[in-house]
């Protein structure tokens, strides 16, 4: 009967682990990325367009 409880316990503690701790870290990981990624093509856009704009052939 012990073995049994615990190892509901247990689920239930591998549950709150991963919905507590993984999914929201992997989320803020994704968020950072994104938000590199964005400020990394904002980069490229200017640079791109400032290349265009000075004309140097």
């Amino acid at each position: 009967m012990a073995r049994i409880a615990l190892t509901v316990l247990g689920i239930f503690l591998a549950l709150w682990l991963v919905f507590g701790f993984v999914l929201p870290t992997l989320f803020a990981i994704f968020k950072f990325l994104l938000f590199a990624a964005v400020l990394a093509f904002l980069g490229f856009v200017a640079v791109t367009l400032v290349g265009k704009v000075s004309g140097r052939s």
